[in-house]
């Protein structure tokens, strides 16, 4: 996942030039960052696999993977971070499979061959449509969800656990909110004032009313690890320091560490 993926926080420098040239509305092309496809079957990535369609509230179509277990304990609904695409996430699947928890896993719009353009809202959209499939068509009672959400796709999954609350809600490498990881490391930036897209974390945390565990490196170079803890604190929740790991490392994919957390929180 380290190759070639800019961070949030260069991102958000990015931004700031980007909008001091004059070039405002090209800001979302430098947040999100997609892979696109085409993607191979679900079921040729991990058996078992199922490829389904979500439909968002404004009509769009969106390929996703469920891997479906047999008397799961939960299902994990997984909100990506900002780059890449659902691919890079079978070896996640797997790890959460095989410890007895069905996934599904979730491309935002633009993302993994899908249509339209992700924005702060239309990822509100498609993670609602995420939802929506596993309990209407897939049968998942809500109170058996769990909402697992990388860096940006945390404040995603916390937005939704405020309307809809699952059993748990579980975050990795979250950041109080997008204006700050791009405040902490270039102060003399504007940058709370430029953001089309606020994602947050840290005050949507505050209202979600189920267990939330926060999961983090503590050398993470792209989301400070105060800053995670800061999320911690305003969820009352629980912290889960992986010593050492920086913010694309293995270990924070599929590592022993999360893993556990997540399967914890079934």
């Amino acid at each position: 996942m380290r190759r070639r993926v800019l961070s949030v926080v260069a991102v958000a420098a990015i931004i700031v030039a980007v909008v001091f040239g004059g070039a405002f509305a090209f800001q979302r092309k430098l947040v999100f960052l997609p892979t696109g496809g085409p993607l191979p079957a679900a079921g040729e990535v991990l058996d078992g696999g199922r490829d389904v369609t979500l439909t968002t509230g404004d009509g769009l179509r969106l390929a996703a993977w469920h891997f479906p277990v047999e008397s799961a304990r939960a299902t994990v609904l997984v909100a990506p971070g900002n780059a890449g695409n659902r691919h890079l996430r079978v070896p996640l699947a797997r790890a959460l499979t095989a410890r007895g928890l069905s996934v599904l896993l979730l491309d935002y719009r633009g993302y993994g061959g899908n249509p339209g353009d992700p924005t702060e809202a239309g990822l509100a959209l498609d993670v609602r449509a995420a939802r929506e499939h596993l309990v209407r068509e897939a049968g998942v009672p809500p109170d058996r969800l769990i909402y697992f959400g990388e860096s940006l796709g945390s404040a995603v999954v916390a937005e939704l656990a405020v309307e809809h609350p699952p059993a748990a809600l579980v975050l990795r490498s979250p950041f109080t909110d997008l204006a700050s990881v791009g405040a902490r490391h270039y102060p003399f930036l504007p940058v709370r004032w430029l953001l089309l897209d606020e994602f947050p974390t840290e005050r949507l945390v505050a209202r979600v009313d189920a267990p939330v565990t926060v999961v983090y490196g503590t050398a993470d170079s792209i989301v400070p690890p105060e800053q995670s803890r800061a999320v911690a604190t305003a969820a009352r929740g629980r912290s889960v320091e992986v010593t050492g790991a920086d913010h694309n490392d293995r270990v924070l994919l599929d590592g022993t560490r999360l893993i556990e957390a997540i399967a914890e929180s079934a």
